[in-house]
C-alpha cells in the first residue's frame, strides 16, 4: 500500500505557551484516556456554558492545556472511537459506522492499537466503560474476540454500547469476560470506581500503565444522581437532569484525577479529556454556538473538549487554537514512549509533541470526516488550515468556510472563491480515493446498494 498524498500544512498558535522535555528525556509516563459519550463543545463550564458547573474540567484545563478547536473523527461514537486506537480514519480502519444492527463493521484483527504496543514494552493495560467496536450479537458471544483481545487490554469492564437500562444501576457491564449483575450506582461514578480500583489495588506498581476510562455520560437514556440535579435549581425536567449529568461525568473525572494524585503517579501521568462526538440537543446538548450536532460534519456534531495534561511538559493554563483530532493519541503516544509508527499502513494522526512545544505541526493527511447515517443524511468534510470543505454524501455539492475566522459556519465561500473551492474538491477526492483503497470498502457499498441480513464479522 502506497499513500501518495502529501500536504504540509502549517499551524499557527494563539494564546499558547508551552514547556517541553524531548522524547530523550522522557521515562515511559503513564498514559490515561477519559472519554465523555454525546457531550458537545458548549457542554462545560470550561468551555463557555453560563450554567453548567464544572470544577474538575476547570482544573484540568488550568493545569494543562484546552485546545479551542478539538474534533472527534466523527459525528458518531463507535468511528471516533476507533480512531482513537488505530490513529485510522474510520472509513480506513473498518469502523465506518455506528456499531448497530447487522453489519460487517468492527475493528477488524487486523488493526493495530496503542493499548497493544505499549503492552509489548511493559506496560499494563486497562479499559473501564463503554466500548462499542463489536456490534451487540458479537460483544455477549465469547467465540468472538472481546475488549482485551480487540483492544489489547489485560483488564477490562465494559459494556456494548449505552448504559442499560440507563444510567442508574445498570445490569449490562460485563468484566474481564464474566457479567457483573446489576450496579447500584450510576454509570460514570460507577466506571471511576472500577478504574481507581485497577490502579491501586490490581495493577503492578512497578510498571507503567495505560488506562482508558470511557463514560456513557451524557449519552441517553440520562439518569443523574438528584445531587447533582440540584446544583441546577433554577432549571426545570430535561435541563436539571442533563445539566447535572454533565456535573456527574465531571465528578467522576475528579475522583480518577483524586486517585492519580493520591497513588502518586499524576507528575508522570499524560492524561486526556475529550468526547466521542458533538450532542444531542434535544436532550439538552449544546455545540456552545456551533453549527451543527451529533452525526453532522460541520462544526457542531465533530469539534469537542479536548483538555491534555501532562505535568513538566505543558504549561499550566494554556490555551491553544492549534486543530487537533483523537486520530492524533495514537502517533502522539508512540513518539512520547519511542515506539516506531507502523509503516505497513496509513496512520491519519499526527504526533502533537510539536504543539505541545509551541510549534507548528504539519499534516501529511489532511484533517478529513465522513459520517454514515443514512445515505441522505451523510455529510462529508475535510480541512486544510483555516479552510473547510463540507460535501453531500454524492461529493457533488459543496460548501467552503474558513473556519479560523467563521467558526459557526455561516459564510458559504465556494461561488465567491471558486478556484479554492476547486483545490479543496481536488485534495479530498484524492484523499477518500487513497482511504478506500485501504478500507474495506465492500462493506459500506454492500451495506449502501441493500441491507446485510444475517452479516458476520469476518476476521
Amino acid at each position: 500500500m502506497k499513500f501518495k498524498l502529501l500536504i504540509i500544512v502549517p499551524v499557527a498558535f494563539l494564546l499558547v505557551s508551552f514547556v517541553f522535555a524531548s522524547p530523550d528525556e522522557i521515562d515511559h509516563p503513564n498514559i490515561v484516556i477519559v472519554l465523555a459519550d454525546d457531550m458537545g463543545w458548549g457542554d462545560s463550564g470550561t468551555y463557555g456554558h453560563e450554567v453548567i458547573q464544572t470544577p474538575n474540567m476547570d482544573k484540568m484545563a488550568s493545569q494543562g492545556v484546552k485546545f479551542t478547536q478539538g474534533y472527534s473523527a466523527s459525528g458518531v461514537c463507535s468511528p471516533s472511537r476507533s480512531a482513537i486506537l488505530t490513529g485510522r480514519t474510520p472509513y480506513r480502519n473498518g469502523v465506518w459506522r455506528h456499531l448497530s444492527g447487522v453489519h460487517n463493521a468492527h475493528l477488524r484483527a487486523s488493526e493495530i492499537t496503542y493499548p497493544e504496543l505499549l503492552r509489548e514494552i511493559g506496560y499494563e493495560t486497562c479499559h473501564v466503560g463503554k466500548w462499542h467496536l463489536l456490534s451487540k450479537q458479537q460483544f455477549e458471544n465469547p467465540e468472538f474476540p472481546q475488549v482485551g483481545e480487540q483492544g489489547g487490554y489485560d483488564y477490562w469492564m465494559a459494556t456494548h454500547n449505552n448504559a442499560e437500562p440507563s444510567h442508574r444501576n445498570p445490569t449490562n457491564f460485563i468484566r474481564n469476560g464474566k457479567p457483573v449483575g446489576e450496579v447500584e450506582a450510576y454509570s460514570a461514578p460507577f466506571v471511576a470506581d472500577e478504574a481507581i480500583h485497577w490502579l491501586t489495588e490490581v495493577r503492578d506498581e512497578t510498571k507503567p500503565f495505560v488506562l482508558s476510562v470511557w463514560f456513557h455520560e451524557p449519552h441517553k437514556p440520562i439518569a443523574t444522581d438528584i445531587k447533582f440535579s440540584q446544583l441546577y435549581p433554577q432549571a426545570t425536567g430535561k435541563d436539571a437532569t442533563y445539566f447535572g449529568n454533565i456535573s456527574q461525568l465531571d465528578y467522576a473525572l475528579g475522583q480518577i484525577m483524586g486517585a492519580l494524585d493520591r497513588d502518586g503517579v499524576s507528575e508522570d501521568t499524560l492524561i486526556i479529556f475529550s468526547s466521542d462526538n458533538g450532542p444531542v440537543a434535544s436532550e439538552g446538548g449544546s455545540s456552545g454556538g456551533l453549527r451543527g450536532i451529533k452525526r453532522s460534519d460541520f462544526e457542531g456534531g465533530i469539534r469537542v473538549p479536548f483538555l491534555v495534561r501532562w505535568p513538566g511538559h505543558i504549561k499550566a493554563g494554556s490555551v491553544c487554537d492549534v486543530p487537533v483530532i483523537g486520530t492524533d493519541i495514537f502517533s502522539t503516544v508512540l513518539e512520547i514512549v519511542g515506539i516506531p509508527q507502523p509503516t505497513d499502513r496509513t496512520i491519519d494522526g499526527v504526533s502533537l509533541l510539536p504543539v505541545f512545544a509551541g510549534e507548528s505541526v504539519t499534516r501529511p493527511i489532511p484533517l478529513f470526516w465522513r459520517t454514515h447515517v443514512s445515505p441522505a443524511e451523510d455529510r462529508v468534510a475535510m480541512r486544510i488550515g483555516d479552510w473547510k470543505i463540507v460535501a453531500d454524501d454524492t461529493m457533488k455539492k459543496f460548501l467552503l468556510f474558513n473556519v479560523q475566522e467563521d467558526w459557526q459556519e455561516k459564510n458559504n465561500l465556494a461561488e465567491s472563491m471558486p478556484e479554492k473551492t476547486e483545490e479543496m474538491k481536488r485534495i479530498l477526492f484524492q484523499t477518500w480515493e487513497n482511504i478506500v483503497d485501504e478500507g474495506p470498502n465492500e462493506w459500506w457499498e454492500g451495506e449502501r446498494n441493500k441491507p446485510m441480513k444475517g452479516a458476520t464479522l469476518n476476521y
